[in-house]
């Protein structure tokens, strides 16, 4: 009778063993099996600016530096080009001799030049009149058969002379009265309206020595230092504006279930604590070949894509700043 209580107590601990064996084995399936959670992570992005000018120069004074917060419009950056200085003076001088050159074509002959050539056309005249009364006496000479033709002809063509040498006369006084040419006049004009647009236009680089910034935001990386040159078109420093924020994800084409464009999710931002907040996606891409994920073929699967996911936050998070990350679990 003892023998049969031990036997079957030992088949009631062996029975329990087996039993939490498979409930230990179960347990373990289960959770192998069970579906995890899909975890998207991503960045928080700025638009960015980069301020820079339109001339070389070297550095002269860095009145902001990384972390500071302007204005737009505010001065940030002021140069040093020698270079422009001796460009505007060119500039100013070719001007001047562009305005002497017109004021001399505009204002005609020096006075002394008009004078003789009036006296020249008033001696030509003089001698108009002088071959004229002499032709008429030899006329009359010949009506009445008293000169030969040959004497009346030479008188004509000394007429006829004479008048075209006050013609000549005439012309040249008028021509130093009236001053250059209408051609000359406006060449003259032209080369002022030339050297005046060089003027605007060097003088225009002087508003690129102090540079301002082009948004409200904040300064976060400067380039360059006090003394050093920077060629045209050079970023100096970058502004980034925190208005203008979003978060980007780069999603496996296989995970893009429920995003599309329009579409609302929760963000984690971890380094905000626990909550979430709304964000609206506004942008997707397919991003390039290198990104593509590859497959094992063996395994069934195919090669999927990455796409770039942009989305904004709905309303506005203070504390947000570029760089942290952002999550999105499914």
């Amino acid at each position: 009778m003892k023998k049969l209580e031990q036997s079957t107590i030992s088949l009631l601990i062996g029975l329990a063993a087996l039993l939490l064996v498979v409930i230990v084995l179960s347990l373990i399936g289960w959770l192998t099996s069970k579906p995890q959670k899909t975890i998207i992570q991503g960045s928080v992005e700025a638009r960015e600016y980069r301020v820079s000018g339109k001339i070389a120069g070297r550095i002269a004074e860095l009145l902001y530096q990384e972390g500071d917060t302007v204005a737009k419009g505010q001065i940030v950056v002021t140069l040093d080009s020698p270079e422009l200085q001796a460009k505007i003076s060119q500039a100013a001088a070719q001007n001047k001799a562009a305005l002497a050159q017109s004021s001399k074509a505009s204002g005609g002959a020096r006075s002394e030049l008009i004078q003789s050539a009036f006296e020249m056309w008033q001696k030509a005249k003089i001698g108009v009149e002088i071959s004229k009364k002499s032709y008429e006496r030899i006329e009359n000479l010949y009506r009445q058969e008293v000169v030969s033709a040959q004497k009346r002809d030479e008188l004509k063509a000394q007429y006829d002379a004479a008048i075209a040498t006050e013609k000549a006369a005439k012309s040249q006084y008028d021509m130093a009265v009236n001053g250059a040419q209408q051609e000359d006049r406006i060449a003259a004009q032209a080369l002022v309206e030339a050297a005046k647009a060089d003027v605007e236009q060097t003088n225009s680089y002087l508003d690129e020595i102090n540079l301002q910034s082009p948004v409200n935001g904040i300064i976060t990386e400067v380039f360059p230092k006090v003394g050093e040159l920077v060629g045209q078109g050079a970023p100096i420093m970058t502004v980034t504006d925190i208005t203008d924020v979003w978060f980007s994800f780069n999603v496996r084409e296989d995970m893009l279930k429920g995003m599309e464009i329009g579409s609302e999710i929760n963000v984690w931002i971890p380094a905000l604590g626990e909550q979430t907040y709304k964000a609206k996606i506004y942008f997707m891409n397919v991003m390039a070949s290198y990104a593509t994920w590859r497959a094992t073929k063996v395994s069934g699967e195919f090669d999927a894509k990455t796409f770039e996911v942009r989305a904004r936050p709905i309303e506005a998070i203070p504390a947000l700043r570029v760089g942290m990350s952002a999550i999105v679990e499914d």
